[in-house]
C-alpha cells in the first residue's frame, strides 16, 4: 500500500442528480466551496445533460462558473456528446467526462443506444477535447454486475476500457453502479482491466447498496488502483437498481485510509460540516456510517 490515495469527490453531480430533491445553483456552489475547503480537491460539479431529462442537473454551467474562482482545485463536468460539450466548454470547463456501460441492458435503458453507439456518440467529443487540449475522463458502469443482464464478464469491462484509453481518455473511473459486487470479483474485474492500462490510471466508483463497497475498495487498493470516487454523506443511487445507495459515502472512505496510515488530505471536521449542510437542504439524515457515528457524538458532548 502506498502512503497517498487521490479522493474524487462525485457528491455534487452523481450524488445529487440521482436526490428526488432539486438544489438551487446557489446551495450547489456553496456545498462544493464547503467541499473544496475540506480538503477535496477534485470534484464533479455538474453534468452538461438535457434538464427534461435529469432536472437535478440544470444549470450545471451556472455552478462551474460560479467555482471557478476557487484557486488550487480541479472540476470536473459529465457531458454526453458534442452539444454538451460545447456547452461545457462555453462555461469554461477544462475536464470533461464521458460514459459508457459495459451491459448492453443498462446502456438502451440509461442512454437509449448500444454500447457501440455511445462510444460513436462521444468519439467526436474525445478527438475535440484531445485538440483543445481539454483533459477527457472515462466512466464504465456496470463492471460488476447490471440490473438487466446480471452478471457481467470481466472481459466486456476489459475490451471497452481498453477502447476509451485507446481513444485518449486519461483515466477510466470503474463503477459498481448497483453495488453488487465482492472483492475477488473486483479484484478478478481490475486485473483484467490492468492487462492493458496501469492501474495508476484507474479509478474504483463503488456504490455500497450490499455494504461490500469498503471491502472491494482495499481489493482494489491490493491490485495497485490508488484513486477512488467517492460521495459526502453517500448521496445518490440508481434509479434502474430498486435499492441501490449511492457511492461509497467519502467520509467513510477517510475514516478508513486514515486509520491504515493512508494520507488523504481531507479535513474530517469540515467533510462532515459540507455533508451536514446538504443533507439539512435535502431534509434528510446522510446514509455515511462515519458521519452519523460523528454526529451522535458531538449531539452527546453538547448534552
Amino acid at each position: 500500500m502506498s502512503d497517498q490515495v487521490r479522493i474524487i469527490e462525485m457528491g455534487p453531480r452523481d450524488g445529487l442528480q440521482n436526490e428526488k430533491t432539486a438544489v438551487s445553483v446557489e446551495a450547489r456552489i456553496a456545498f462544493i466551496e464547503a467541499l473544496v475547503a475540506a480538503g477535496l480537491n477534485t470534484v464533479e460539479v455538474g453534468a452538461f445533460v438535457s434538464p427534461k431529462a435529469i432536472p437535478q442537473m440544470a444549470s450545471s454551467e451556472a455552478v462551474l462558473r460560479g467555482v471557478s474562482h476557487l484557486t488550487g482545485a480541479e472540476f470536473h463536468v459529465l457531458v454526453p456528446n458534442e452539444k454538451g460539450y460545447d456547452a461545457a466548454r462555453a462555461a469554461g470547463a477544462k475536464v470533461v467526462s464521458v460514459f459508457a456501460a459495459a451491459s448492453e441492458g443498462f446502456s438502451r435503458a440509461n442512454i437509449n443506444c448500444t454500447v457501440a453507439e455511445s462510444i460513436e456518440r462521444f468519439r467526436p467529443v474525445l478527438a475535440r477535447a484531445n485538440a483543445d487540449g481539454v483533459k477527457v475522463r472515462g466512466y464504465i458502469s456496470c463492471v460488476l454486475g447490471c440490473p438487466f443482464d446480471g452478471e457481467i464478464k470481466p472481459k466486456a469491462v476489459a475490451d471497452l476500457a481498453t477502447t476509451l484509453w485507446e481513444l485518449g481518455c486519461y483515466e477510466i473511473s470503474l463503477g459498481d453502479t448497483i453495488g453488487v459486487g465482492t472483492p475477488a470479483k473486483a479484484k478478478e474485474m481490475l486485473r483484467a482491466v490492468s492487462a492493458n492500462i496501469p492501474p495508476a490510471k484507474l479509478a474504483m466508483h463503488f456504490h455500497d447498496t450490499y455494504g461490500q463497497a469498503l471491502a472491494n475498495l482495499y481489493a482494489g487498493m491490493e491490485e495497485g488502483v490508488r484513486v477512488i470516487d467517492a460521495a459526502a454523506g453517500g448521496l445518490g443511487g440508481c434509479p434502474y437498481a430498486p435499492g441501490a445507495t449511492g457511492n461509497v459515502a467519502t467520509e467513510d472512505v477517510v475514516y478508513m485510509l486514515e486509520g491504515m496510515g493512508v494520507r488523504t488530505g481531507v479535513d474530517m471536521d469540515r467533510l462532515l460540516g459540507a455533508t451536514n449542510e446538504m443533507s439539512a437542504v435535502l431534509g434528510k439524515p446522510p446514509v455515511s456510517r462515519v458521519a452519523s457515528a460523528l454526529n451522535a457524538k458531538k449531539r452527546r458532548a453538547r448534552s
